[in-house]
């Protein structure tokens, strides 16, 4: 009980304290004039030390949070800095979107390279699918008339002279120089013609264009692909080195690989050549006089 009374009392004591008033008093040290006094206590101290230090921290975060100071607290990065990532951002979402457009063209090509897409059949439905009162039964047409168009679209297929050639003025100029040892022949699917030459001859562009595909495969060893002006598309295979590649500006005439003997398919240092308008294979020799340069 002496213990309990005696908690008590220093309790109280400690909060009398605490609650006690003191004065503070600024003297005129010559005359000892009061000229100015302040009543505290130690609560107040307590009061004022603790709103002090919230309203520091308060300010301290407002001011780090929406100012530029915080670019020098480490972790924080710049305003210009988080703009360039997003738009760097967004350009890598839209070079994102253009390669996959790429890696599709390009594998439509090495489809075409390979032989996994039959031309012939693919061309003959969509001439067909275009024309489909060639094979509409309702038409008022005898057997012969269809037979007839049929065979003209056949023969249209491969025939990529123009209608009219007065506003034509295109040139192409030799890949090589040199025989050809296998002519084009669109009945055995060879739509190509080939050239033997000496190795590591040099292989030129027979126009102005972008070099679409440039690349190495099993059959046809190293391949190049020109994309030219009106439609038209010049094939390189069998090099035995490219010196273009992919998304390259190319002159007519100018070196784009050398001649060689690569790939499952190939019969010795020649060069395999064709030529595509509009879709549809040509025979290069309309075009190309490959028994002398220009």
């Amino acid at each position: 009980m002496f213990l309990m009374a005696k908690e008590k009392k220093n309790k109280r004591l400690w909060i009398q304290n605490l609650l006690n008033r003191y004065r503070m008093v600024v003297i005129n040290e010559t005359t000892f004039e009061e000229k100015f006094f302040i009543r505290i206590s130690q609560f107040n101290i307590i009061v004022l030390v603790l709103l002090f230090v919230t309203l520091t921290v308060i300010g301290s975060f407002f001011l780090v949070a929406y100012t530029p100071l915080k670019e020098f607290i480490p972790g924080y990065t710049s305003l210009t800095i988080r703009k360039e990532a997003i738009r760097n951002s967004f350009l890598l979402d839209s070079l994102t979107l253009e390669f996959e457009k790429q890696d599709r063209f390009i594998s439509s090509i090495k489809s075409a390279l390979t032989g996994e897409i039959n031309w012939e059949e693919n061309s003959l439905l969509d001439d067909q699918s275009q024309s489909p009162e060639v094979l509409n039964s309702d038409n008022a047409m005898s057997e012969a008339d269809s037979l007839l168009r049929l065979e003209v679209i056949q023969e249209d297929k491969y025939n990529v002279i123009p209608n009219d050639l007065s506003n034509v003025k295109y040139l192409l100029y030799p890949p090589a120089v040199g025989p050809i040892s296998q002519k084009y022949d669109a009945d055995k699917r060879h739509f190509a013609v080939d050239i033997a030459l000496k190795e590591n001859a040099p292989i030129m562009a027979v126009a102005h264009g972008t070099v679409i595909f440039s690349e190495w495969t099993a059959e046809t060893g190293h391949v190049i692909i020109v994309k030219h002006d009106y439609g038209l598309l010049s094939v390189y295979k069998h090099n035995s080195s490219l010196e273009k590649y992919q998304g390259d500006l190319v002159r007519a005439g100018e070196v784009i690989a050398k001649a060689g003997d690569t790939g499952e398919l190939s019969t010795g240092w020649h060069l395999h050549f064709e030529l595509w308008i509009n879709g549809f294979s040509a025979d290069p020799t309309d075009f190309i006089d490959f028994s002398q340069a220009l």
